[in-house]
């Protein structure tokens, strides 16, 4: 049978090894076992059409199509909100489709017609989205501006290709161009500072119906 000192011993012998173990799991990884952030097999070329321009990039295969634009191309107008493809703020029309870039990586989109919102217009020559925009007041701090234009474009394109909406009626029949169908498309691209109405107002009259 142990004494006292000899469980106390066993005791104290216990919780170095312990102290010991986690100190030793909790230290830094040596310089040589450390793994490379980007290695050359991370590493592709890839090339898209970005504004009428074709461009070739050698990237990460990790990175997001935003950061793509934003970084590497300085095409900054395109802006990054959540990341998470919840505030359309990135949104970029991709072979005429609109898209959250933030949630694709740019390899994905090899040989890709891209525009962004400086591929839509410029200050000496607008396109009729931006004017209708200004005319309208559907911005405010205009953070959330570049990817509503560019979502507000490719949302007439849809309803003229004949693409239903949640709330389209008939999905065997052509959806109309309506103050509902415009603010449901639109839903997906959020305006901190509210300016709803103005934008489907804007958007009413590039589309020649009443907001």
């Amino acid at each position: 049978m142990q004494n006292a000192e000899d469980l106390e011993l066993t005791r104290r012998t216990m919780l170095v090894g312990s102290a010991a173990s986690v100190a030793a799991t909790a230290a830094p990884p040596s310089a040589a076992a450390e793994i490379p952030a980007r290695s050359a097999s991370t590493m592709v070329k890839a090339a898209f059409e970005v504004n009428g321009q074709r461009r070739e990039l050698e990237l990460d295969t990790r990175t997001t199509l935003l950061d793509a634009l934003r970084e590497h191309l300085r095409l900054t107008g395109t802006k990054k909100g959540c990341d998470h493809g919840q505030c359309g703020a990135c949104t970029v029309i991709v072979d005429g489709r609109r898209i959250n870039s933030c949630l694709t990586l740019a390899v994905m989109h090899e040989g890709s017609r891209i525009t962004t919102i400086e591929g839509l217009g410029t200050p000496e020559k607008l396109h009729p989205m931006q004017a209708a925009f200004i005319k309208h007041d559907g911005y405010q701090c205009g953070y959330c501006t570049p990817g509503q234009i560019c979502s507000a474009v490719a949302v007439l394109e849809e309803i003229r290709a004949g693409i239903p909406s949640h709330v389209t009626n008939d999905l065997e029949a052509r959806p109309k161009i309506t103050n509902v169908e415009l603010r449901e498309r639109m839903s997906g691209n959020i305006c901190r500072c509210g300016a709803y109405s103005n934008i489907a107002e804007a958007m009413a009259e590039v589309a020649g119906i009443k907001a």
